[in-house]
């Protein structure tokens, strides 16, 4: 298979130069199951887990036996607290519990390869060579996105043109950007190594700078150098001698 050959673009919206993807990492394959156990994981981590109920123990009153043990020719009652009363506790109800839980680098890696595939193959990736803005303004901000055409989704039903989520990934974050990109509704910005499979499937485009992807391609397939310096501090299965 031949490597994959993205265009290049200034924040005109014109082409200036071509970019050769890494075909290890973007060879087009789209792992389905390794794209669903992270996405799972993801929202897994998301969920509050604040619902709570009261136990028998937990409700106020109910400490003085309603009746006594013995002929009275009732059920027997210890408290009116008891879960089969009105007002009372409640049996195996929810308390505030941790959802989360992890799964093997190697599947989230996997996760994240397999949606950036996937935006290719929908021609929605988009390589910019850099994105800079003179001034925090909002409005600069929005005309280079309004020159890609964001505000168009192709294949809808109806005719009315709707704005597309659209996911910006930069190599750094400055303050200047962020003022500006922070009130465009349709944008997600984050940096490229902090990004995650559920954060790029949810967004229709993606735009990313040369630099970011850059560190998408290192984040993917890092190059490990083991440094010595003279022998004096050698570093052997991460411990110190």
């Amino acid at each position: 298979m031949e490597a994959i050959t993205l265009p290049i673009y200034n924040t005109e919206g014109k082409e200036i130069d071509s970019i050769k993807l890494d075909q290890g990492i973007f060879d087009g394959r789209v792992n389905a199951d390794a794209i669903y156990q992270a996405v799972l994981a993801y929202r897994a981590g998301q969920r509050k887990g604040l619902a709570s109920t009261k136990t028998m123990g937990e409700v106020s009153g109910g400490g003085r036996k309603p009746w006594k043990q013995k002929g009275t020719g009732r059920a027997r009652v210890g408290s009116i607290r008891s879960p089969l009363w009105r007002h009372g506790g409640v049996i195996f109800g929810p308390h505030p519990r941790d959802f989360s839980y992890t799964i093997p680098i190697k599947i989230k890696k996997l996760a994240l390869k397999s949606s950036l595939n996937a935006k290719i193959n929908e021609n929605n990736f988009i390589v910019l060579d850099s994105f800079k803005i003179e001034k925090p303004k909002t409005k600069e901000a929005v005309k280079i996105f309004s020159n890609f055409k964001i505000n168009q989704l192709k294949g809808q039903k109806d005719s009315k043109t709707r704005t597309a989520k659209t996911l910006l990934l930069l190599d750094k974050l400055d303050k200047n950007l962020k003022l500006a990109l922070r009130n465009i509704d349709f944008l997600t910005i984050n940096r490229a190594q902090d990004t995650h499979a559920y954060e790029v499937l949810a967004a229709n485009k993606l735009i990313v700078t040369r630099d970011g992807l850059r560190e998408l391609i290192n984040r993917l397939n890092p190059v490990r150098n083991t440094k010595f310096s003279n022998g004096a501090n050698k570093i052997s299965n991460g411990v110190k001698k």
